[in-house]
């Protein structure tokens, strides 16, 4: 239903990961390798999937994770995304690129979100975002370190990929096939960046933007930096893009208070191993001092349980909430975490655990598949 609703470009932004998108079929591949351990005759008439993250209880232990141009696959689309999260319990992660700035979601919401920063080279930007982030009563900082130079996403080259569209024969006749999705974007002012224009000088069209964000991305970022934003947001700081042991630990030591194992979503560097396949040697590094998250390839409850029973605390879906978004707004969203926890309660039940804290590794048959890496992590 997304995609016959989203124009292309937007939906070919969430669907696809970069050059040979091998390490994004990877993240989905290697979750469906771990197999469940059926068990009967258990009472699990009153089992819960409630859970507790950085301390605060939610509804279940998945999060909607950080994605840019939200509010361009459906108008308006971080506000609803926020306000099913709200609704259902579970947190909301802002991305520095979404449509919707800090103030929209905070103005159109009622609880808590998280907010994700990208570090930039205008250190004066950061400044003003942690600080705008403070304002909105942000509950905590989510950081991502994987992202100081873009992975190369091909459909996104082909696509001509633009906020707002550039007019083109080829993105008008896409749009007018789209009138669900138009109806929606003319309803509303939020078409771009909203965020960055308005917050930047110079900052007054598609190209000056587009020009700004190519450069800005840090190559120069090292953990020094990490402890800066630590220090200048003083609150829960979570750390995203993590995929080694040893950075796991610098992780820590930089002050994070939970970290998340993810490749971008198969987004940046392609070849790279599965999040699930180096969680387990991440949770044995570090799993004793910090909470340890997973991002990638999270598509359904038993996905979910899967991550839990290789030690993640909690888990982020980020393709499955945009589907559910492009498809129904913020119905979709709510929908699509209603499917996720139905699948994760009956497969519980299914493996004979009828609380979280009980999920564990003896509930896979067979959890030793990714110790090959055990010399690597």
């Amino acid at each position: 239903m997304a995609e016959r609703r989203v124009p292309r470009m937007f939906y070919d932004y969430v669907e696809s990961g970069s050059w040979t998108e091998r390490t994004l079929r990877c993240n989905v591949d290697d979750l469906q390798r771990l197999k469940f351990k059926q068990r009967v005759a258990v009472d699990f008439e009153n089992r819960s999937i409630k859970s507790t993250v950085l301390g605060t209880d939610v509804a279940m232990p998945v999060a909607l994770a950080p994605t840019g141009t939200t509010g361009m696959i459906h108008a308006d689309g971080e506000i609803l995304a926020a306000r099913a999260a709200a609704q259902f319990g579970v947190p909301f992660t802002l991305s520095t690129m979404s449509i919707c700035s800090i103030e929209d979601v905070a103005e159109h919401t009622s609880h808590p979100f998280w907010f994700q920063l990208y570090v930039m080279r205008d250190r004066d930007f950061m400044r003003n975002l942690i600080g705008r982030a403070k304002r909105a009563q942000c509950s905590a900082l989510v950081v991502t370190l994987d992202l100081q130079i873009m992975g190369q996403r091909h459909k996104d080259i082909k696509n001509g990929l633009s906020v707002p569209i550039k007019p083109s024969a080829a993105n008008v006749l896409n749009l007018l096939s789209k009138p669900h999705w138009c109806l929606g974007m003319s309803r509303t002012s939020r078409r771009a960046f909203g965020n960055v224009v308005g917050h930047v000088k110079g900052i007054d069209g598609i190209a000056s933007l587009a020009a700004w964000a190519a450069e800005q991305f840090d190559p120069t970022l090292t953990w020094h930096d990490l402890e800066w934003i630590k220090e200048s947001w003083g609150g829960k700081l979570i750390v995203k893009g993590i995929m080694d042991a040893d950075d796991a630990r610098r992780a820590v030591e930089c002050g994070a208070d939970a970290i998340i194992v993810s490749n971008h979503g198969g987004r940046q560097l392609d070849g790279a191993p599965s999040s699930i396949a180096v969680l387990p040697h991440i949770v044995k590094a570090v799993g004793a001092d910090v909470e340890v998250w997973l991002d990638g390839g999270m598509r359904s409850g038993q996905d979910v349980l899967r991550a839990l029973a290789l030690g993640a605390k909690c888990t982020f879906i980020g393709r499955a909430f945009l589907y559910g978004l492009g498809a129904g707004g913020e119905a979709g969203v709510r929908r699509t975490l209603d499917i996720i926890a139905n699948e994760l309660s009956a497969t519980m039940a299914f493996c004979g655990r009828t609380r979280m804290c009980d999920v564990d590794r003896s509930m896979l048959i067979n959890p030793q598949i990714f110790d090959e890496l055990h010399e690597v992590y």
